[in-house]
């Protein structure tokens, strides 16, 4: 008996890995996320009970917290009496995927487990976009940071909040998860830090799936894209470098 902790990739089916979908076909539990697309889930058995933990946006609310509890007992509960428990996760089950600390539920219970990982978000998207993350010149360095903890100014985790101001000194690629609802002061702590109002940014909604939108501008015009979650934001210049109107998303 092993719970399988999967990345379903940054949206589109096409991005899910060979282990992953080699799993899902064989699973008897699969718990999935809200960012894990439908037709992703088509691969699993029809005899295999499919359980929806997904929770809210926002992740460091006490409803979110209380969700995240839940979930870990039905890890136990199905790590123990099934024989393939697949918990499948969007993008890479360690990249604010919680996924670390699923596994260290796992462990406390004495319950076997593998990590299958996925292609994350915070790079996936920014290519398929046609940005490179790294580029001889412009960006030698790329970070990802969640913008979730600016949002309402809260978080569960005190201590622990990003550094806005040595991420603006740092220079290279800045690359933001979670921050849509907080990307005013986003904007605002990376230019009261030192980057310059004019630096390029891209928003991409949707990425790598038939739906995605971007919208180009820089940190001061942050505040006014109009685009909805899930989004990764993209700062530096390597924005810039992507076509004006990449190739659309197959899938």
């Amino acid at each position: 008996m092993t719970v399988y902790l999967v990345g379903a990739g940054p949206g589109d089916p096409g991005l899910l890995t060979v282990r992953g979908a080699e799993l899902l076909r064989t699973a008897d539990v699969v718990l999935y996320d809200r960012l894990v697309r439908a037709d992703i889930l088509t691969l699993v058995r029809s005899e295999a009970l499919c359980i929806d933990v997904g929770k809210r946006a926002g992740t460091d609310t006490p409803d979110a917290d209380r969700r995240q509890h839940e979930i870990g007992q039905l890890l136990i509960e199905h790590g123990r009496t099934s024989a393939v428990v697949v918990r499948l996760k969007g993008g890479d089950p360690f990249v604010f995927g919680r996924g670390g600390e699923e596994v260290e539920i796992l462990e406390e219970a004495g319950i076997d487990w593998q990590i299958v990982p996925g292609v994350t978000s915070a790079l996936g998207v920014p290519g398929a976009a046609g940005i490179p993350v790294t580029h001889r010149g412009l960006a030698s360095s790329v970070t990802v940071v969640t913008g979730h903890t600016l949002d309402s100014g809260k978080t569960s985790h005190p201590g622990h909040e990003p550094n806005w101001d040595a991420l603006a000194r740092t220079g290279g690629t800045l690359v933001i998860l979670m921050g849509m609802a907080s990307r005013k002061a986003v904007a605002a702590a990376l230019v009261d830090a030192g980057r310059a109002a004019d630096t390029p940014v891209a928003v991409i909604q949707d990425g790598t799936t038939p739906a995605q939108r971007m919208v180009r501008t820089t940190l001061a015009g942050l505040p006014d894209v109009d685009l909805g979650a899930p989004a990764v934001i993209v700062v530096g210049p390597v924005v810039d470098v992507a076509p004006r109107a990449p190739g659309a998303p197959q899938g």
